[in-house]
C-alpha cells in the first residue's frame, strides 16, 4: 500500500491515507467522467483500499446516443471492470497492489463492483415508459443492489415543479418496495430554506421508508436537517464536503449520525475532498473523506479510529445486502 500518492500537475506527491479496514464508496458515478479514464479509476479505487463501489446510473441522462439500451450500458461497465484488471497487473508489475487487510475475509473490489439505477430530479417529467423499461432492465441486473438517486431537487438549476419531482419520487419509492430493494435519495433544497427535506420526511412517512433501507447521498445539511431522517432509520452518507474548509455544520453531522446509520460516499467526478479540491473526483478519494470522519469522530466522541472505518464498511454492506465478510472482533 505505501507508496500509492496522487500526483498533482506541479509534480507534488499527495499521499492518499492508508485505511485500517476495507473502504467503500456507496456513491460514485463512473458515466460522467469528463478527463479520467474509467478502468484507470477503478485501478486507482483498488489501490486506495476499496473493497466496495456502487455506480448510481441514470435512467434518463445516461441513455440516448452512447448507450441504447440498458444491455448497452452494463456491457460497458463489464468491459472497464475487465480494463481495469489489466491495469492493475501492470501496477503490480511495477510493484504496487491494493492492500491485504490481513483478518478480513473481503472481495477484491472488481469483483465487488454494482449499481444503483433511477430518475435523478433533473428528470423527473422524463419517467415514460421507455425509461421505466430500462429501470426494470437495470433492477433485474446482478450488478443491481438498489434505487437511485431518487428524490426532490428545489436548486436553482432544476426549473420542474414540486409536484412532477414528488410524482416522480413516490413512484420510484414504490418501485423499491415492490423489488425489495434500498434507496439512495437525492435531496437538495432551495435557497435559504429545507423544502426538499422537509417534503422527503413526508413522502416517507406516507410512503414508508423501504424495508431494505434508505441513504441520503451526499449529506450536506445540519444536524437538525438529518434528526428526523435519522429517526426513520435512514443513512447518512458523507464525501468530499465534509472535508471543506468551512463545513463545521457538516461535521457536526457526522458527530452525531449513529455508526449505524454513517456511510461514506465520492458523488464522482463531484466535489473532490481535501487536499485535491478542484481536482475531478474519483472513487479513489473516499479515502480522504473517511479518514476525516474517522479523526472527527475519534476528536469530538472519543471514538476509535478502527471503529469509524469498520462501521463505514459493514454498513454500506449492511444496506445493500452484500456480506461484509469480516473477521469477528
Amino acid at each position: 500500500m505505501a507508496g500509492f500518492v496522487f500526483r498533482s500537475k506541479k509534480g507534488k506527491d499527495i499521499e492518499v491515507p492508508v485505511p485500517p479496514a476495507p473502504l467503500a464508496d456507496t456513491h460514485g458515478h463512473l458515466t460522467c467522467f469528463r478527463t479520467l479514464d474509467v478502468a484507470d479509476a477503478l485501478a486507482h479505487a483498488a489501490l486506495a483500499g476499496l473493497r466496495l463501489l456502487v455506480v448510481p446510473i441514470d435512467i434518463v441522462d445516461d441513455f440516448g446516443e452512447r448507450w441504447r439500451t440498458a444491455g448497452d450500458l452494463l456491457a460497458w461497465l463489464d468491459t472497464q471492470v475487465e480494463r481495469a484488471h489489466t491495469s492493475l497487473d501492470d501496477t503490480a508489475g511495477e510493484g504496487l497492489e491494493p492492500p491485504t487487510f490481513n483478518g478480513w475475509g473481503v472481495p477484491e473490489l472488481l469483483d465487488n463492483v454494482h449499481i444503483v439505477a433511477g430518475a435523478h430530479p433533473y428528470g423527473a417529467d422524463c419517467l415514460d415508459e421507455a425509461a421505466l423499461t430500462r429501470l426494470d432492465d437495470l433492477l433485474a441486473s446482478p450488478r443491481c443492489v438498489g434505487v437511485g438517486e431518487i428524490g426532490l431537487d428545489f436548486g436553482p438549476h432544476n426549473k420542474l415543479g414540486a409536484d412532477v419531482q414528488e410524482r416522480s419520487f413516490r413512484r420510484q419509492l414504490r418501485f423499491a418496495h415492490e423489488r425489495q430493494l434500498p434507496v439512495e435519495l437525492h435531496l437538495r433544497d432551495g435557497e435559504d430554506d429545507t423544502a426538499a427535506h422537509d417534503l422527503a420526511i413526508r413522502v416517507l412517512r406516507e410512503e414508508g421508508v423501504p424495508e431494505r433501507g434508505c441513504d441520503l447521498h451526499c449529506f450536506t445539511q445540519s444536524l437538525e436537517v438529518m434528526a428526523p431522517f435519522v429517526e426513520l432509520g435512514c443513512h447518512i452518507a458523507f464525501g468530499g464536503a465534509v472535508t471543506f474548509r468551512r463545513s463545521d455544520d457538516i461535521r457536526s453531522a457526522a458527530c452525531a449520525c449513529p455508526k449505524n446509520l454513517l456511510l461514506s460516499e465520492t458523488d464522482s467526478p463531484y466535489m473532490a475532498p481535501v487536499p485535491l479540491r478542484g481536482w475531478e473526483c474519483e472513487p479513489a478519494m473516499v479515502a480522504f473523506s473517511a479518514a476525516l470522519l474517522a479523526d472527527v469522530r475519534e476528536a469530538t466522541l472519543d471514538a476509535p479510529r478502527e471503529e469509524t472505518y469498520r462501521a463505514l464498511w459493514e454498513n454500506a454492506c449492511t444496506l445493500f445486502g452484500l456480506s461484509p465478510m469480516c473477521a469477528a472482533g
